[in-house]
């Protein structure tokens, strides 16, 4: 695919890399690493966390200090957690996937994009563009070292931050600003000279705890010195767990129809199972049922509709996980191009970390199978946790309404995603038992097929719930721009988030702006979609108002009576009070009479929220 050729790595990232002298050659990384960002004029949260590919509710929690996420003073550093990775064997860092603007120059993206995390010279290098000629919109490679410790220095740092420093900074303000000896400093960065234009040093940082965590033995930074050094009861500990880990494979091998995952609260009830999806080269596999029917009190899930994959398998297909092959990156892994059996696939590579994720996808899609929602192939557990999808030609929503190397989406084409899409989370939402919440809609999880229909997708942070039930207090995840009030500050959590991140994708569909607009380009100050469109939708001649807030892509080629009733439902879902918000049933309904050409068509009859049969019919 030519979209994937410019994601070029060379093969001798060693031969070319500038090694630091503290930083030995490696074995393998870390699980987290931090960026401290430095935030320049104009730049802000929701920026940062799609240029990183990092939710914003896993930043946050590494930054105590930030007041407000919607706004962040000029002049400050925010931590952004990552994955520290061997490359190579041969040194620490992550490879970000970054599009380019128009005019932008290698010292842009380092300087400023990227705020001196890494260097000009070091992006070009791992690049194939020349300096002067960077086409705009091209996806190319920035990568960012990083640091697990040193087990020679302390054991008490095990987990670092990498640190640019800028004007006016020095070793002595560092140590202030950190409470860590200078000495100490000096020694994680023995080649560093702490003065501006030396290039990022490696700090020790304190978790989401506002502690220090300390080195784990199993850390990226040991050497063969260390390890050597290691006592006899530490080396029969270590064995002892390499023959457990061992043995827990085994068991997985022996039984991949069944990953546990604790009790589930749901029991005594069938999943529905409605289609198999389209035609492939993939064999099913049909296992007994180990997860939600029959007995109650299963604790599995059944792999009945998936096809186990071999990492060398996985690995051939994408070149070894070559970064030419890499498609995409999202909070919980990097997604690379695949031809498997015949078939074009997508292949999400994730973390051991991110296990609960994993098996959330696996639980939804293994037992879930709908036209509209993304249809899982296969799964792999060997060293890190792979989800096999199939390949969506066209990407995603957002690059459509906001990449202008795209072709601007007809109203129509637009209209039909949006019906697409409500019909996925509707079946989710009342024709599963358990019943299903997405909790990440947003226009990046909208999948774009060769014939322009939409397909939910990213069900790693998916919950459930018994039929009926309203709401449950959980765990804050998901996106800002898109969570409801009652979510956001309570936690409450039922069928009515996903419709009002929904309403947030109709808005988006409409003015083709993202769910947090920059209110002045330089300015960090922003304002949420919903409070744009709830100032026009409010004025006495909103119809009108509302051509300001149309995406000026479309011209003048729209009906406007049709952009205003799909803000009308955009409006019933984004209601602050969630028992106000239609259900996804009443949303499909109002959708296809947008898309009907039967303009006598009386949908009134089909709803079951009254608020949304006045909205409609303009009663």
């Amino acid at each position: 695919m030519s979209s994937t050729t410019t994601l070029l790595l060379p093969l001798l990232l060693s031969s070319i890399f500038i090694k630091s002298t503290h930083q030995s050659p490696c074995t393998r990384g870390c699980h987290v690493s931090l960026a401290s960002y430095f935030i320049w004029e104009g730049s802000n949260l929701t920026y940062i966390s799609r240029l990183f590919s990092t939710p914003i509710p896993k930043i946050l929690p590494y930054n105590p200090n930030i007041p407000n996420p919607d706004t962040i003073q000029s002049g400050t550093r925010v931590n952004i957690p990552f994955s520290c990775y061997c490359i190579n064997g041969d040194f620490l860092g992550h490879v970000f996937a970054y599009t380019t603007l128009h005019s932008d120059t290698y010292e842009r993206i380092a300087r400023n994009a990227f705020s001196n995390l890494t260097t000009p010279e070091w992006v070009q290098r791992v690049n194939r563009y020349k300096s002067t000629q960077i086409p705009d919109f091209a996806n190319i490679n920035v990568t960012i070292n990083c640091s697990c410790g040193d087990t020679r220095i302390s054991r008490d740092y095990g987990l670092f931050e990498t640190y640019p420093i800028r004007e006016g900074e020095s070793l002595s303000r560092v140590s202030a600003e950190t409470g860590l000896p200078a000495d100490l400093l000096r020694m994680y960065n023995p080649g560093s000279n702490f003065s501006f234009g030396s290039g990022p040093v490696f700090v020790p940082a304190r978790d989401e705890n506002g502690k220090f965590p300390p080195l784990r033995s199993s850390t990226g930074g040991l050497s063969a010195g260390a390890i050597a050094g290691i006592s006899v009861g530490a080396f029969v500990a270590a064995a002892l767990l390499v023959v457990i880990c061992l043995c827990f494979w085994r068991l997985l091998r022996a039984k991949p129809s069944a990953i546990e995952l604790g009790p589930v609260t749901v029991s005594g009830h069938q999943s529905v199972q409605h289609g198999e999806g389209s035609g492939s080269g993939f064999k099913k596999i049909d296992h007994e049922t180990a997860g939600f029917g029959g007995s109650p009190g299963l604790t599995g899930i059944t792999m009945d509709k998936s096809v186990e994959f071999s990492y060398e398998e996985l690995a051939k297909a994408t070149n070894d996980f070559n970064d030419s092959n890499r498609i995409g990156q999202g909070g919980f892994g990097a997604v690379y191009y695949a031809e498997l059996r015949g078939e074009k696939a997508a292949i999400k590579k994730m973390d051991m970390q991110a296990s609960k994720e994993f098996l959330a996808e696996l639980k939804v899609l293994t037992h879930v199978h709908h036209l509209n929602l993304v249809r899982l192939i296969g799964y792999c557990v060997e060293g890190s946790l792979f989800l096999v999808y199939e390949y969506i030609e066209n990407g995603n929503l957002s690059q459509h309404l906001r990449n202008p190397g795209m072709e601007p989406l007809p109203w129509s084409t637009r209209v039909q995603i949006a019906l697409d899409s409500a019909r996925g989370l509707e079946y989710i939402h009342e024709h599963t038992v358990p019943v299903y919440i997405h909790r990440d809609i947003k226009s990046a999880n909208i999948l774009i097929d060769k014939n322009f229909h939409g397909k939910v997708a990213d069900f790693g942070l998916t919950k459930l719930t018994e039929v009926g039930s309203t709401s449950l207090p959980t765990r804050l995840v998901g996106t800002f721009g898109y969570m409801p009030p009652e979510y956001a500050q309570y936690g409450d959590v039922s069928p009515k988030v996903d419709v009002y991140a929904f309403g947030v994708v109709l808005y988006e569909l409409i003015s083709a702006k993202e769910a947090i607009v920059k209110k002045n380009k330089s300015m960090a100050e922003s304002k949420g979609l919903i409070t744009l469109f709830d100032e026009v939708l409010n004025k006495p001649n909103p119809e009108e108002c509302l051509r300001t807030l149309v995406d000026p892509t479309l011209g003048s080629t729209y009906p406007l009576d049709s952009v205003h009733k799909m803000a009308q439902v955009a409006k019933a879902c984004t209601h602050d009070n969630p028992q106000l918000r239609p259900t996804m049933r009443s949303i499909v309904v109002a959708l296809m009479t947008l898309s009907s050409t039967n303009e006598d068509w009386d949908v009134g009859s089909f709803y079951d929220n009254q608020a949304l049969v006045k909205l409609m019919t303009g009663r």
